[in-house]
């Protein structure tokens, strides 16, 4: 009984060495892979640290090249540029002078008509009818008239008779002239050369010498033609003392709808002195030779008004200037060669450059490339480039 219970004590006992042999080794086992891992992570540290102490020997960043222009003062025409809309020098409304039915239309639409030109034909009948009756009335009170006459120089009739039969004789030719009027009016004709416009009322219609009734067409005199516009408050901000002065010279150019200039100049021949109350404009007026009617009534276009000067201005080029919610900027170079932000006031744009009003002053280096890479304070390496100035071009947008 003792021996066995001797044996189960050793192998209890043989059991346990086993068991901490075994978590040794797991316990050696994962003290190496740490060890290989602090090894790993020293070797990614001193990496780290060679690449900072390499950059630390080079110093900052590369200055960055960029491009520069100087900016200089100069004086630019005062350009305008508004839409605007053609209408005929004159719109004449072509109306019947007599009612009937209008029974046939004489011109073709929308081309061109002389003065005195058919038209329109009403009805001629009644009228025709009307004018015999008149003529045959006239004739029997001239005859009358003539045989009383005789009867009273010979004091055969009174004094009355004679006066009655000589004005119902006049009363009778007068109504003949009107009868051959009416029957001349019958048929409609264009009062005005111009282009016709199209038919108001047509063949068959009832025509009425009211005012409602009687419109047929419009002739519309489109050489010279007329181009009306309205300058609006901030145009007129941007004029000399804020208005357009009628003593001053102005240049009229007319811009096609494909942004071509048109060939024949213009001169204003009306100018609003108050302002349209409905639209808040000052309505204008420009005429222009139209020899080859290119210009049509109600076509839109746009009117480029170059009047005055603009002093001590300053052009950037557009791809310079930065637009945020505060305003307008520019990067600036200063002396030593680090770019600031500099506001700006806008005027208009000319050509491929923003007209600058205020934030510059004569030799600033204005950045024009590499915008966004530009931190401010960050150092650069400037190169001074001519500033691009084609020939005036019109205004494009308010920048203010």
């Amino acid at each position: 009984m003792s021996q066995a219970v001797s044996a189960m004590g050793g192998l209890q006992q043989g059991g346990v060495r086993h068991m901490a042999s075994l978590c040794t080794r797991r316990l050696q086992g994962l003290a190496q892979v740490l060890r290989k891992r602090e090894f790993v992570l020293g070797c990614c540290a001193a990496l780290f640290s060679a690449a900072g102490l390499a950059q630390g020997g080079a110093g900052a960043p590369p200055a960055l090249p960029v491009s520069v222009i100087q900016a200089a003062p100069t004086t630019l025409p005062n350009i305008l540029e508004i839409t605007a809309q053609a209408e005929g020098a004159k719109e004449t409304e072509v109306r019947a002078r007599v009612g009937g039915i209008l029974v046939k239309r004489l011109y073709e639409e929308g081309r061109p008509v002389a003065a005195g030109q058919p038209l329109f034909q009403l009805d001629p009948e009644p009228f025709k009818n009307a004018l015999d009756e008149s003529q045959a009335r006239a004739k029997q009170t001239a005859r009358e008239a003539a045989r009383l006459k005789g009867l009273f120089n010979q004091q055969a009739v009174s004094r009355k008779e004679f006066d009655d039969a000589t004005s119902a004789n006049e009363v009778a030719q007068a109504n003949l002239k009107t009868a051959q009027l009416n029957l001349t009016w019958a048929t409609v004709t264009a009062p005005v050369s111009g282009i016709s416009g199209r038919v108001q009322r047509s063949e068959g219609s009832l025509i009425h010498t009211t005012l409602e009734g009687s419109l047929l067409t419009v002739v519309y005199q489109i050489n010279p033609i007329w181009v009306r516009f309205g300058l609006s408050a901030s145009d007129t901000a941007r004029l000399p003392g804020g208005r357009l002065d009628p003593e001053q010279k102005t240049d009229v150019t007319l811009l096609l709808p494909g942004g071509q200039v048109y060939d024949q100049p213009g001169q204003l021949n009306f100018l609003s002195m108050f302002i349209d109350p409905k639209l808040g404009t000052q309505q204008m007026r420009a005429e222009f030779l139209n020899p080859a009617n290119k210009i049509l009534p109600g076509q839109f276009l746009k009117i480029r008004l170059t009047t005055g000067q603009q002093e001590n201005v300053y052009l950037v080029p557009q791809a310079a200037v930065i637009q945020n919610e505060r305003g307008f900027m520019v990067w600036t170079v200063g002396a030593d060669n680090k770019v600031v932000p500099t506001p700006l006031k806008m005027g208009a744009w000319s050509g491929k450059n923003w007209i600058v009003l205020s934030g510059l002053k004569p030799g600033d280096r204005v950045v024009v490339d590499q915008i966004i890479k530009i931190r401010p304070g960050a150092t650069v390496v400037p190169t001074v480039i001519p500033l691009e100035q084609p020939a005036p071009a019109a205004t494009a947008r308010d920048g203010k």
